[in-house]
């Protein structure tokens, strides 16, 4: 072989190299361990990596929380991450290119996860679920994902969203069948509630507040049907699964569990109380979402460049930097 071909078989073999190399970092982001301080907190709180995991979203507050099943087999509270973008309104998607980010139940399998994401990584929600299906509601890839841009998702920074991702893939990995993901506008407490009794996706909201009390009340994971246009909970049909979402429900023969009734005995009354006490929210006819005050406050310090570099390693600029400066949805 001559010097100059062997030199240019070496250049093959070092660009190839390269190009493998960037390849299986691509490839790996979706195989990084859960944070040995985190695994330290799950076993302090009787958890582990296997046991299964429900996720909270919640729109006002901009966080998303991740519940494990403890020993008791209860779901307790494992760590909270500040959202750093949101788009769209309070109040559910219904249309394609709203910009809404979906509120309703989900349930995440092994097949929503993707590693190759171009926002680091992201988990589908599987919107449309079966209700929304059957109400007409259009649009699709509605992720929690990295990266500070959101047209309908949930992005958290890199750094976030690698351990909600680890955490998720590692009990589906461990036999949890899918993940419940509950998305609600904000922390369906009485103060909320009557914060918000003039918006007009109230009534949705109370249906969403009906599955968010069972899991106050209990600590344990809802079952989510559909059936007269609606969300079903804990319900005793004979085939839940097989329910028309906008056929009349059939008669389920079922009182209510004693924890949850006393739940909302005590929310009733604190409702009441707020009513008098809390200022109506402003309903807002188009805002383009928000983020958490820990990052609009670096926002509004170091820019949108700075905010990038800190929260995306692959640079996505942040989505909408004056619209998340306004940011009308603050408790």
């Amino acid at each position: 072989m001559s010097l100059r071909l062997t030199a240019v078989v070496a250049v093959l073999a070092m660009c190839l190299s390269g190009c493998v190399s960037v390849m299986d970092e691509f490839a790996d982001r979706g195989n990084v361990p859960i944070p040995a301080t985190l695994v330290a907190q799950m076993s302090e709180k009787g958890m582990s990596p296997a046991s299964p995991v429900l996720i909270r979203i919640f729109k006002e507050e901009s966080e998303l929380e991740i519940w494990k099943q403890d020993r008791t087999g209860e779901f307790a509270h494992l760590k909270t991450y500040p959202m750093c973008r949101w788009s769209g309104n309070l109040g559910p998607k219904t249309t394609s290119g709203d910009r809404q980010a979906p509120e309703g139940f989900y349930h995440v399998t092994a097949a929503m996860l993707n590693p190759q994401s171009q926002y680091h990584l992201s988990f589908n929600l599987g919107y449309p679920n079966r209700l929304e299906s059957a109400l007409g509601y259009t649009g699709a890839s509605l992720m929690v994902h990295g990266a500070c841009s959101s047209a309908g998702c949930f992005a958290m920074t890199d750094e976030g969203v690698e351990e909600i991702y680890a955490v998720v893939r590692d009990a589906l990995g461990s036999g949890q069948q899918s993940v419940q993901v509950q998305s609600l506008p904000f922390r369906m407490n009485a103060r909320n509630m009557a914060r918000h009794r003039g918006n007009a996706n109230m009534p949705f909201w109370n249906n969403l507040k009906e599955g968010y009390d069972i899991f106050e009340a209990t600590r344990r994971q809802p079952q989510v049907s559909a059936c007269g246009r609606r969300y079903v909970f804990d319900m005793m049909f004979a085939d839940a699964a097989s329910l028309d979402p906008l056929a009349a429900c059939p008669v389920a023969e079922q009182s209510e569990n004693p924890l949850v009734a006393a739940l909302r005995a005590t929310e009733a009354v604190a409702y009441e109380k707020a009513i008098s006490a809390e200022t109506l929210a402003p309903v807002h006819a188009y805002a383009d979402g928000g983020m958490h005050p820990t990052f609009r406050s670096l926002l509004e310090k170091r820019g949108a460049d700075r905010l990038s570099k800190m929260s995306s390693r692959t640079r996505v600029p942040v989505s909408r930097p004056d619209a998340a400066l306004v940011d009308p949805h603050r408790p």
